[in-house]
């Protein structure tokens, strides 16, 4: 019975929040043009027509992604001035105008360009975007908002690599890039004004008793030392996730995989971290996102292991399953506990400290795995060491938890 009413409970959420909740889904799904499964998919053609290394293209994405981290500390507060309807429509015009550019490059300038521009609206601004958007509309469901709107990344990575696929099979990876552009702007543009031109407003109980806690700037987040210290934890996951996609073509031919296998993996992953992250959610909403966070990085530092020693083809699931437990987890977490920690008013402003500190991570690790890769270390050999830093990461985080739990039983109001 408890089983049946919470899903109840869940699926009255879903109905009566639907257009905001889709609206979420759609900017994280939009993410996907500028992630890095998506763009690494095209990996093998770019470097053939630009004549580039396993460790150039690397070095190229990272000082893209690395400009992307950089600007959207500047860009993010956005978030918090304009409304976000006006800024997720502009974010997705500028996207597929980023997209265009990146099937014309033709010199490796423009190649740079193009992928900075990527990066900078789609993984950083657009998912930015729709976490300020679900911190702020949602206070007492904030858990569950956030795992449902993260489920648009999980959808772009289940489906995507595959429509990739098929895309190459028929035709050039230039076009691709233009059908991408098409999408955006005829199909994802006038959804996202559907959905998210009306702001959703909190119940007037939720927002008194949120806005009585303290609202902290970004200057004062800065001096937080355990935000900090959570800021480690958040690295992990991009820095990995992001080194296995971009060198995926790389880890097949050292595995002697068939092109086929880590493509048709990110299904797994999707499947899994959508029920982790709706289970997570639950659990959010009824204990706080303080309470699980020393232990998201579980599952991926398994996975890095598994990936590391194992051979067979059947290995990528298994690491897709615990990376995807991980993301479930993590998107959930880094979704709710900083209004939760440092409140909504400057959510946008302090959310792009975060957000910045992530694609940066996603920067570092194709360009250092990659430069690691040409100097001779194996990539199986650099998993371990990934493994090894979940770990350490999971013991600096159990005293974090503890201090941010004692700090909000001391001030129950925040």
């Amino acid at each position: 019975m408890a089983l049946r009413d919470q899903l109840l409970t869940f699926s009255r959420f879903l109905s009566s929040n639907l257009r905001w909740l889709a609206g979420g889904i759609l900017l994280t799904f939009c993410s996907s043009v500028g992630q890095t499964f998506f763009i690494a998919s095209f990996a093998g053609e770019i470097r053939a027509d630009f004549d580039l290394s396993h460790g150039d293209f690397g070095i190229i994405y990272m000082l893209a992604t690395l400009g992307s981290a950089a600007t959207l500390i500047l860009v993010g507060r956005v978030a918090d001035e304009i409304a976000i309807y006006k800024v997720a429509m502009a974010l997705i015009v500028l996207l597929a105008a980023a997209a265009l550019l990146m099937a014309s490059a033709e010199t490796i300038p423009i190649l740079l360009i193009s992928i900075y521009f990527l990066r900078l609206l789609g993984q950083g601004m657009m998912t930015h975007t729709a976490m300020v958007a679900m911190g702020r509309w949602f206070v007492v469901e904030r858990g569950r908002a956030v795992s449902v709107t993260s489920t648009g990344h999980q959808l772009g990575e289940g489906v995507l690599p595959l429509v990739v696929i098929a895309l190459l099979a028929m035709t050039g990876w230039r076009t691709a890039w233009v059908v991408a552009a098409i999408v955006l702007v005829f199909v994802a543009l006038p959804l996202s004004y559907l959905c998210l031109r009306t702001p959703r407003t909190p119940s007037q109980g939720d927002r008194d008793n949120h806005e009585r806690g303290r609202q902290w700037t970004r200057a004062e987040v800065l001096r937080d030392a355990p935000f900090w210290a959570v800021c480690t934890g958040v690295l992990a996951p991009a820095f990995i996730g992001t080194s296995v996609f971009f060198h995926q073509v790389h880890l097949s031919a050292l595995k002697d995989w068939a092109p086929g296998v880590v493509a048709s993996s990110f299904a797994v992953m999707s499947i899994t971290s959508v029920c982790v992250g709706l289970l997570t959610g639950h659990v959010i909403d009824r204990y706080s996102a303080r309470f699980i966070l020393p232990f998201f990085l579980l599952p991926l530092a398994l996975g890095c292991l598994v990936l590391s020693l194992g051979q067979q083809p059947f290995m990528m699931s298994v690491f897709m399953f615990l990376l995807g437990g991980s993301y479930g987890v993590s998107n959930a977490v880094f979704g709710a506990i900083w209004p939760e920690i440092y409140g909504t008013r400057h959510l946008g402003a302090v959310r792009s400290v975060v957000s910045a500190a992530m694609v940066f991570a996603s920067a570092l690790g194709p360009g250092l795995t990659g430069w690691l890769i040409d100097l001779g270390v194996g990539f199986e050999q650099q998993l371990l060491v990934m493994c090894l830093y979940c770990v350490a990461t999971m013991l600096v985080l159990f005293p974090v938890s503890k201090v941010l739990r004692q700090r909000h039983l001391l001030q129950p109001s925040q």
